[in-house]
């Protein structure tokens, strides 16, 4: 890891056990409820890119899992890599969308670990949280990490797989992935181990 990420993996490990005692656990069959099976697409498409074997197969898998949480009504959303194929196509996002579209997150009933660890809290001004979370990507640098400044940990995948995007070097795009990895464990564990 990168000098300044260890106190980052630290931070979140501390989070991952605040809304459950037990390891996130996830089912071979998958979730049942939408937010959980659109995590289980998110966390697949995060475990390709943290696996791949070139730049292109990370910043296709990158796309993809950034393409499931912003969904087509968020920022981002679309063909990053230029392949010419949409990874991630999909009517709905995990999160709000800009202009306040609703997200899979949202789906009643809502527990207060999926308020506090995936949806990062209210979004009454959905084009304020990501404005909020677009002023942390364009600050992002490798030694100023503004990732723990998110409340939402999908809105940190996001960040991940935007910096991933934006690299040509696949050893710090499969470390990007690491980082995107904790994220969607404790977005896992927010969503099957905290209740409703």
């Amino acid at each position: 890891m990168k000098t300044g990420h260890g106190a980052l993996v630290a931070a979140t490990l501390l989070v991952l056990s605040a809304c459950s005692t037990s390891e996130p656990s996830a089912s071979p069959e998958g979730s049942a409820d939408p937010a959980g099976q659109r995590l289980d697409q998110i966390e697949a498409a995060v475990a390709a890119w943290a696996g791949a074997e070139s730049l292109e197969a990370a910043h296709a898998a990158a796309e993809e899992a950034r393409n499931l949480v912003v969904g087509p009504a968020g920022p981002f959303y679309g063909d990053a890599d230029g392949d010419g194929e949409l990874a991630g196509d999909v009517a709905e996002g995990l999160l709000p969308g800009l202009d306040g579209e609703t997200g899979l997150a949202q789906s009643e009933p809502v527990s207060a670990c999926v308020e506090a660890d995936v949806l990062g809290g209210s979004w009454e001004d959905p084009g304020e949280r990501w404005d909020v979370a677009l002023a942390a990507y364009d600050a992002w640098t490798p030694s100023n990490n503004t990732m723990p400044t998110l409340p939402s940990h999908p809105q940190r995948v996001v960040g991940w797989a935007t910096f991933t995007l934006g690299t040509d070097d696949l050893d710090e795009a499969r470390e990007y992935a690491g980082h995107a990895q904790i994220h969607v464990r404790v977005s896992r564990a927010a969503i099957e181990d905290c209740g409703s």
